[in-house]
């Protein structure tokens, strides 16, 4: 006599409503932050060659990219600067006619509801690249933490959101907290890129930030790959200096990161699906190796079930249209 299982696994799995039904993970394009690069101009949009479909843009196109955003349901933006002149001290980072700073007040002038973020960090100022200010090939912590401050308090005064910093320097989250405290811009939050690590998946982002260090590496600040148990460390640290959302960067790599944090603290969470884990797909995609969409989707989902709330990707656009398509 043949016995067959009471429990079918695959009863659903049987149909696309079916599986849609049950699905334990969702992706939304509320879930997405989507990443633009902002470069001095009028009518400039550039193509990243590192990352296919992604721009330099002026302000008045940034602005463009932002109705665009909102209207496919998107949560928020974050704002990287490319600046016109660069300096030891990353002055240009809190210039007042800054392109981040026109953009932001641009973009919220219209499109109110659309949450505005910015990236605050040395690297995209200075003239060697490093993230915080340097004395020899020293790159000096405390001395860097004023200007990251003031650039934090531009974006703030420009009326962004929530500020970023991305710099991993030691007390910046205080120290940016403080100043935008002190000048009564106390509704202004901050998403700390609290975890992110040293990794080789930067690359692209590099080309389009044009931010590459002129000398050595970033391990001396960004976390050593090999280390779990510090995210803790520089979760609880950040958070206790001020932060109201915290980021695990890179995302892929770094899953089991994230389901810790996640585990661990009740805030939000929020994973970068870096350009090195968008340009590979890219690449792949362009020899026919791979499905763009296809795999795109399920590696934001992978990203989403860890425990991420939010995830910054340059597939935010796209990704909001697949999902419209499937619905």
């Amino acid at each position: 006599m043949s016995y067959f299982p009471i429990t079918r696994g695959r009863r659903l799995r049987r149909t696309p409503g079916i599986r849609r039904m049950v699905a334990e993970t969702r992706l939304d394009p509320a879930d997405f932050i989507y990443p633009l690069f902002v470069c001095p101009g009028q009518g400039v949009r550039r193509e990243i060659g590192a990352m296919p479909g992604n721009y330099h843009l002026s302000v008045d196109e940034a602005v463009r990219e932002a109705v665009e955003v909102y209207n496919l349901g998107i949560s928020a933006l974050i704002l990287f600067g490319i600046p016109e002149y660069k300096d030891a001290q990353g002055s240009a980072g809190w210039a007042e006619n800054g392109p981040v700073q026109k953009a932001i007040a641009a973009i919220k002038a219209e499109v109110p509801q659309l949450t505005v973020m910015t990236d605050v960090c040395l690297c995209d100022y200075t003239d060697h690249g490093h993230c915080g200010l340097i004395q020899g090939n020293e790159i000096l912590n405390d001395a860097s933490l004023e200007n990251l401050a003031r650039i934090a308090l531009s974006h703030a005064a420009a009326g962004v959101d929530f500020v970023c910093p991305s710099d991993m320097m030691d007390g910046r989250v205080g120290a940016i907290r403080s100043k935008l405290d002190a000048a009564g811009l106390t509704n202004v939050g901050i998403m700390s890129y609290a975890v992110k690590y040293a990794s080789a998946l930067y690359g692209p982002f590099r080309e389009a930030a044009q931010s590459s260090p002129s000398f050595g590496d970033r391990r001396g600040y960004q976390m050593d790959p090999a280390n779990i148990r510090e995210a803790l460390r520089e979760t609880e640290q950040d958070l206790a200096e001020g932060a109201d959302i915290v980021m695990v960067k890179p995302a892929l790599p770094y899953l089991d990161v994230i389901q810790l944090v996640r585990t661990e603290f009740s805030v939000p969470v929020a994973a970068y699906n870096v350009s090195g884990e968008y340009s590979m797909v890219k690449a792949a995609a362009a020899k026919g190796w791979l499905d763009e969409k296809t795999v795109a989707l399920e590696m934001l989902l992978s990203m989403r079930r860890a425990g991420a709330d939010l995830i910054l990707t340059y597939w935010a656009k796209d990704a909001a249209r697949w999902l419209k398509e499937e619905h």
